[in-house]
């Protein structure tokens, strides 16, 4: 699967991924196109990508009249950065996502500059994103169900990522769309590493989310980077592991150097992800999950204190 393609998610129905190539990485990118009676979008991408999407809904005949739902998993901009554009051009569409992140999709302008002051050299794959109105956005708190004409998604909370995340869940083919609740699965290393951003990451509610994807026991998985994959509850028991172990390895280095920004650089230069994306993103994603951990490990301490 090249960067723009659309292919249909295996044993679905009516359920396509689209390969935005976020990063200029081939795969990283993943929006996924529900063509059901009530047509629905799964994340939006960067923003950087939108023309690809939107050539991706003509291409299933879904038109400017007939999408009826953006459906941002959370509001990190490569999830949620073109939320604004995909509602300009599709009026009809309401977007839904959890509470906490309307606002900042209504009035991106902090939304922006977290994400600079998080991404840093990143940010030159991002564009500005545009504001959705307020009257075509409604918040979520998890529990609800979207109606889709012929099949519903069942809406969860899922906040260890971010407070703003919720995952969708598809009855009709036991398909759930995680966001970043279930890490990212990496296809080259065929197993499934940490995400763990700034400012907001929690391990505890990571692993309460990880635990919720076990019980869930769907048939797919649709990430919300690399696309789909077929789910074995092993996955998600070894992605709790890595949790862990992550976190371990950040807060025992911290402790050895005593110097953030050394301990940022040491994590930096021991990726091993850069035959998997590259040695730029691989170094970039390094340092962007240890600012998060970093950030994790101060909350901690101040909750201990208290």
């Amino acid at each position: 699967m090249a960067i723009g393609d659309l292919e249909p998610v295996p044993d679905s129905t009516d359920l396509y991924y689209l390969d935005t190539g976020m990063y200029d990485i081939e795969g990283y990118g993943s929006v996924y196109v529900l063509d059901a009676e009530r047509p629905a979008v799964v994340d939006t991408g960067i923003g950087t990508n939108r023309e690809q999407l939107f050539d991706a809904l003509d291409e299933l005949g879904i038109g400017a009249d007939d999408l009826a739902y953006i459906l941002p998993t959370h509001i990190h901009l490569d999830h949620a950065g073109g939320a604004g554009y995909l509602a300009e051009a599709y009026p009809d569409a309401t977007v839904l996502t959890h509470e906490i992140g309307v606002p900042h999709l209504v009035d991106p302008s902090k939304l922006v500059a977290g994400t600079k002051a998080a991404v840093d050299d990143q940010w030159e794959f991002y564009v500005d994103p545009k504001p959705v109105p307020e009257d075509r956005i409604e918040g979520l708190e998890g529990g609800e169900t979207v109606d889709l004409g012929d099949r519903t998604l069942e809406v969860a909370h899922a906040p260890g990522h971010a407070p703003h995340q919720v995952t969708f869940y598809d009855t009709a083919d036991d398909v759930l769309f995680t966001g970043d609740s279930a890490g990212i699965w990496v296809p080259k290393m065929t197993e499934i590493r940490q995400t763990s951003p700034p400012s907001q990451f929690d391990l505890e509610q990571c692993l309460d989310d990880a635990s919720a994807i076990i019980d869930r026991d769907p048939d797919t998985l649709c990430f919300g980077h690399f696309g789909p994959l077929a789910f074995e509850p092993e996955y998600m028991e070894a992605y709790k592991r890595t949790l862990v172990e992550w976190v371990e390895a950040v807060r025992q280095k911290r402790a050895e150097l005593d110097d953030d920004e050394a301990v940022i650089e040491f994590f930096e230069d021991h990726t091993d992800t850069a035959e998997a994306w590259g040695e730029r993103k691989a170094r970039d994603e390094a340092r962007l999950n240890v600012k998060g951990v970093l950030g994790y490990l101060d909350y901690r301490a101040k909750q201990d204190d208290e």
